[in-house]
């Protein structure tokens, strides 16, 4: 039988939790792991483990900093600015056209790779106008694909429809 190696430790309050959620990802990966509370032989009093063959160590190891590091992404959200929303586009006071035309901004910034979001719509009152939204990183880049856009004019999605229809 192959020695044990303990690849993970814990006695916080979590550290059952955490430990039987590890014990189970490396099971899952096909590693023999073994979950151990404080009554096993060396296991100090408050505490649990996750033990596996000695082979297995290193590819358990690397599976618990994965799974780490993306815990520690949620625990830790990125609080820049970089990902806030701006308005790059208004229409103006009005009724469905104004929402149609917003919509039809939104999908032709979507349809150059730029998410993008429409407000107005979960209050839908007509005189608030409509607001296209994208994050403020691609603000520029919606900017120029509007203005490229509204410069070829109406003929040019007509065109561009019918290029989509053949």
């Amino acid at each position: 039988m192959e020695d044990l190696v303990t690849v993970f430790r814990a006695a916080d309050e979590n550290a059952r939790e955490d430990a039987t959620a590890i014990a189970e990802m490396l099971r899952d990966a096909g590693i023999a792991a073994k979950l151990l509370d404080d009554d096993a032989p060396g296991v100090p009093e408050g505490v649990w483990q996750v033990s596996v063959p000695e082979g297995d160590s290193p590819r358990a190891e690397q599976m618990i900093a994965t799974r780490t590091a993306a815990e520690e992404e949620f625990d830790k959200p990125d609080q820049s600015h970089d990902l806030d929303l701006v308005t790059v586009f208004e229409a103006g006071e009005g009724a469905t056209e104004t929402e149609a035309e917003a919509l039809t901004v939104k999908g032709l910034l979507e349809a150059n790779g730029i998410f993008a979001v429409v407000t107005g719509m979960e209050v839908p009152i007509p005189s608030l106008g409509w607001k296209v939204q994208v994050r403020k990183d691609k603000e520029m880049e919606a900017q120029r694909v509007i203005s490229e856009a509204q410069a070829a004019g109406p003929e040019a999605a007509d065109q561009a429809e019918a290029e989509t229809e053949k």
